[in-house]
């Protein structure tokens, strides 16, 4: 079923990239909420806000690797039964392929998607990106998550383990030890000497 997602997130990946490449003067600026969100259509050559612009190669070879191992963390956590972060890897892998399909066909990715947040000029991304953001969000999450169960389990241990100690201290019975028999102590008896 994570294949499926997979398959269906590049796809809406794909398809909007395709929609604002294949018209890039109607794309150049689009406002769509006045000072906030805009359609801008750019051609990032580096990784996220342009880093190691112009490395296709490795950024292709880094992004490769990432999908093989997020890959695999899929599968343990498909055994773990780990919804949550199976979700997340399934939103990571689908984002890294889909930047990774626009390195290798176009060698640039097709960013469009463009905020100003508080006034900020936030840099141009696509909806692969955000899918590797919500993505690693979850996946953080989890973990958060998942601490905090295992916390809660050792916790449980130790209550049952304090619940199993007997109420008398543990003797040391190793040959020739003496046993000490606790004193038993008679009430004293009244200055009348009536109990």
């Amino acid at each position: 079923m994570e294949f499926i997602w997979i398959v269906i997130l590049m796809v809406i990946d794909q398809v909007s990239k395709f929609v604002i490449a294949g018209n890039p003067a109607k794309f150049s600026n689009l406002e769509i909420i006045p000072g906030f969100f805009y359609l801008t259509y750019v051609k990032n050559t580096g990784a996220a806000w342009s880093m190691l612009a112009g490395q296709r190669t490795l950024l292709s070879l880094i992004a490769a690797i990432a999908i093989i191992a997020m890959t695999l963390a899929l599968k343990k956590m498909r055994k773990k039964k780990n919804r949550l972060a199976s979700a997340a890897l399934v939103l990571m892998i689908a984002g890294a392929a889909g930047n990774l399909a626009d390195r290798l066909m176009f060698g640039y990715v097709r960013d469009f998607l463009h905020f100003y947040p508080f006034g900020y000029d936030f840099p141009v991304f696509n909806f692969a990106d955000m899918c590797l953001c919500v993505g690693v969000g979850l996946l953080i999450l989890s973990t958060i998550l998942e601490k905090d169960e295992e916390e809660e389990n050792d916790a449980e241990d130790e209550d049952a383990e304090e619940e199993e100690e007997p109420l008398l201290p543990k003797r040391d019975l190793t040959p020739g030890t003496k046993v000490i028999e606790p004193e038993v102590i008679e009430p004293k008896k009244d200055r009348t000497g009536v109990d």
